[in-house]
């Protein structure tokens, strides 16, 4: 019988790798169909595998889960050590008394998969009870409020597919008890026979179930041990068989997958994809209007079917495991918008999945390219257009998906291809192109914020022929030249540094549109046009060190322009301001009373990790600062990235009054920001929701604090 049972278990071993290899290789195939990466995403070899390991073992994505983190940890390393159990298993069909050579009864093995065995099983009961507290349980409406944790919209879990995640922890908690079966058995059969490797020494974990079975007797431990044996095989057998005939069951595959989606993670610094957008390609080549007469007329510009995706896209798809941590930030789909980052990573997974078939290779996605377009039959205008690009989604995902890079692709096709994108976009491209900024407005109003200022603002190329003449070139950007509010700032922070000393010159009607509004609404040819533009002034002009007010300027300047032969010292105002005032350069005095609260600029934060210096500046300036529930990295977006800027919010509930309601709850009378974007869109939002708080910007509240630190003297 013995024989026969091993016979079933090697055959059905045999099947079930089999066909796991089946659909690894169906993975592998659909992966190898896209196209080539923007840079070389495998070497170099030792600094990614050192970021890889680092990322695995530290499970830095996890930092504010600190049991899930540790639970999922626990079950991360289960696999690998127990599966030298796995393969005791079958000689333990043969005889109770098996042991693997030469590490069987090796007392540190012994005390590692005890206490591993142990730990998955306490971690896969909690992991399982955090998915059914927070299961989807009631319906609610596309466009509504989520009421409660447990409505569909507010799970993180909805859209996943449960059926998928409960196989997988059935089969790690079956595998666990099997383990631990298994290894009091062999203790009682070893008390039994006398054997001296049988004492609480070699294991002491499970020692005293041993004892409980030792009265069984021979015969019955022999089966116990046997048919546990066989359960064991069986239950990973299935895992092969099941996972392997669904190539898109990511809750599994990603624990294969993880692994290379890290080790081909984007930045080598050890962050996550955000800040600069990947280039968009063309012909196999980061897309440069100077090669743009040269490409083929088939070319496409942007992703607009499958065949478009590179293969690092392809493998983010695939690695997806629907856990909804991305979900769980997302400010479109918390208020009510149909984007969910979860779904739409899922979405083109399947479709990916589908529309190339497992016999095709690299050499002929031809195949099915013409038959896979993804707008609007996959992915609907709603979805595509509902993106901020907070970067939320980015910032924590565990396995390191680009989300923000595939929704630009997408634009990007529907942009420069399709001519399809929200009305709105129309007139923002327009006086981008004709006029330089997205308002509209004529340059020979670029200077008219510095007419109140008690001093000259120096005009690079007529008061001074090269930036090297004073310290900073301030860049003063569209909103601080032309929106009201934003003017504030501007004349805050140049009358800031005249108080510090320090010398700085702008570019008046010099200076055009960064281009990031273009960008980030998939006109890629505009940007463009505009950053060689700016750039060439730039050089031309010697800068070097550039001082700006608004987020996505610091953003744009000083991570996307180097792509284009722009290298500038890029500082974000607060950063610079902190620093004057740690050298004693700018002396602050605090208000009589108040409370303040801080929103983070997704494109300082999440984008750039410039969290501490506008604290730094609240806290010099003696403010009596309340943190709203959601801060720094897991902060909610103001709703005016991705150029939502110059959208209107239909869908769902308006981002901006949302997270200025929350803001309002923490009872401060000021929000304090540090984006242009962010003071026009939380200002609006707090006067829809009739708060009673201002919203300014850092600047403003220093340049305050620093009056009344000389009329102290």
């Amino acid at each position: 019988m013995r024989t026969a049972l091993l016979a079933i278990a090697l055959l059905a071993t045999i099947i079930g790798v089999a066909i796991f290899a089946r659909g690894l290789w169906r993975i592998i195939t659909t992966v190898r169909a896209g196209h080539p990466t923007e840079v070389d995403r495998i070497h170099p070899v030792g600094k990614r595998t050192w970021l890889t390991i680092k990322a695995l073992l530290g499970h830095g994505r996890f930092q504010h889960r600190p049991i899930i983190r540790v639970a999922h940890w626990l079950v991360m390393v289960s696999f690998p050590i127990l599966f030298f159990t796995l393969v005791a298993g079958y000689g333990q069909l043969l005889s109770p008394a098996f042991a693997l050579p030469v590490i069987g009864h090796f007392l540190p093995y012994e005390w590692a998969v005890e206490a591993i065995a142990w730990a998955c099983l306490l971690a896969i009961i909690i992991l399982m009870a955090v998915r059914i507290a927070n299961w989807p349980r009631t319906v609610d409406q596309v466009g509504a409020q989520p009421a409660t944790p447990l409505t569909k919209r507010s799970s993180r879990f909805f859209a996943s597919v449960h059926w998928h995640a409960i196989f997988v922890e059935v089969i790690i908690v079956v595998v666990a008890a099997s383990v631990i079966i298994l290894r009091a058995g062999e203790a009682a059969w070893g008390a039994i026979t006398g054997a001296s490797w049988a004492t609480a020494m070699h294991f002491p974990l499970t020692w005293w179930l041993a004892t409980i079975m030792q009265p069984l007797g021979k015969a019955s431990l022999a089966a116990l041990i046997m048919w546990v044996a066989l359960v064991k095989i069986l239950t990973s057998v299935a895992w092969f068989i099941v996972v392997g005939c669904q190539p898109t069951m990511g809750v599994a595959w990603h624990r294969f997958l993880a692994i290379v989606n890290v080790y081909t993670r984007h930045h080598l610094d050890g962050t996550a994809a955000l800040g600069p957008l990947s280039p968009m390609m063309a012909g196999g080549k980061p897309f440069t209007l100077a090669a743009m007469d040269d490409l083929d007329e088939d070319v496409s510009l942007g992703v607009g079917s499958a065949a478009d995706f590179t293969w690092k896209a392809l493998l983010d798809f695939a690695t997806c495991t629907e856990c909804g941590r991305c979900q769980d930030l997302c400010p479109a789909w918390n208020t009510g918008k149909p984007l969910s980052p979860k779904t739409l990573i899922t979405t083109l997974r399947d479709h990916t999945a589908a529309v190339l078939p497992p016999e095709e290779t690299h050499a002929d996605v031809d195949v099915f390219s013409a038959a896979s377009l993804l707008m609007p039959d996959v992915v609907s205008e709603d979805v595509l257009w509902s993106c901020t690009t907070c970067g939320a989604c980015v910032d924590q995902c565990p396995v390191d998906i680009e989300h923000i890079d595939h929704v630009m692709g997408l634009r990007r096709y529907q942009v420069l291809m399709e001519s399809a994108f929200p009305r709105e976009f129309a007139g923002m491209f327009r006086s981008l192109e004709s006029k330089g900024n997205p308002w509209g407005q004529a340059s020979r109003k670029r200077m008219e914020w510095a007419k109140e200022l008690p001093f000259s603002v120096l005009e690079a190329g007529i008061d001074i022929e090269s930036l090297t003449e004073v310290e900073y070139l301030l860049w003063v950007g569209c909103a601080g030249s032309f929106d009201n509010r934003a003017k504030k700032t501007t004349q805050a922070l140049a009358e800031l540094l005249h108080i510090a000393g320090v010398s700085f010159a702008v570019l008046g009607e010099g200076e055009s549109c960064t281009g990031d509004p273009a960008r980030r609404a998939g006109n890629e040819i505009l940007f463009q046009m505009l950053a060689e533009q700016n750039i060439e002034v730039l050089n031309d002009l010697d800068a070097t060190k550039i001082v700006v007010s608004c987020a996505h300027c610091f953003n744009t300047i000083g991570r996307e322009y180097p792509e284009f032969g722009g290298h500038y010292e890029v500082v974000h105002h607060t950063q610079l301001l902190n620093r004057l005032v740690r050298e004693g350069k700018l002396r602050l005095a605090p208000p009589p009373a108040g409370t303040v609260t801080y929103h983070d600029p997704c494109y300082l934060g999440r984008h750039n990790q410039v969290y501490t210096p506008p604290r730094e500046l609240l806290d010099a300036m003696g403010l009596d600062v309340k943190e709203m529930p959601r801060n720094r990295e897991r902060a909610m977006c103001c709703g005016a990235g991705g150029a939502h800027a110059w959208m209107e919010d239909k869908l769902g509930s308006q981002i901006n009054r949302v997270r200025a309601a929350e803001a309002s709850a923490t009872g401060a009378q000021t929000v304090a920001t540090a984006c242009p974007f962010c003071t026009q869109m939380l200002a609006d939002g707090s006067a829809a929701n009739n708060d009673d708080v201002q919203v300014r910007d850092v600047a403003t509240l220093m340049l305050e604090a620093a009056r009344r630190a000389e009329d102290q003297d």
